[in-house]
């Protein structure tokens, strides 16, 4: 139900289990839940072994339809992830969209197109697996 694959999301604490090993996810500080608007957490990813630190905060919260949630500090001067959760029946239809740009104008262009790109598609492909394996052992069906 999508009450379940909600609750499961807006946990930043499930994000280790969505995020590639390679990229050593480890959460710094987070705020007490329950998640809301202004939630915050900061964590320390690894991207081509440099360390980075994060710092993502709830925009918008909307259970069980979705959540916002935007970097307020780390290697993108924009990023902002949308979560979506549609009821299908006895599935959920879960939805992300991404908006981003990178910094540093010229550099940022080539870094994306030499490398950004292909890791940020990396990344969502790992994550689609993962959600799928994760509900697939819970019995939840995820669509």
């Amino acid at each position: 139900p999508r009450d379940e694959v909600f609750a499961f999301f807006e946990n930043p604490r499930n994000l280790e289990k969505l995020t590639p090993k390679a990229m050593d996810f480890s959460i710094r500080e987070i705020d007490d839940l329950p998640v809301k608007p202004g939630f915050r957490i900061a964590y320390t990813i690894k991207w081509l072994f440099l360390p980075i630190r994060w710092v993502t905060i709830f925009e918008e919260y909307d259970p069980p339809r979705g959540f916002t949630d935007v970097q307020a500090k780390g290697p993108y001067r924009l990023w902002r992830h949308e979560h979506s959760f549609e009821d299908l029946g006895d599935r959920t239809l879960m939805r992300d969209r991404v908006q981003y740009e990178l910094p540093f104008g010229i550099l940022g262009s080539i870094a994306h197109r030499l490398i950004v790109a292909r890791q940020l598609k990396h990344i969502f492909d790992y994550r689609a697996r993962r959600i799928r394996k994760l509900f697939a052992e819970s019995g939840t069906p995820a669509a």
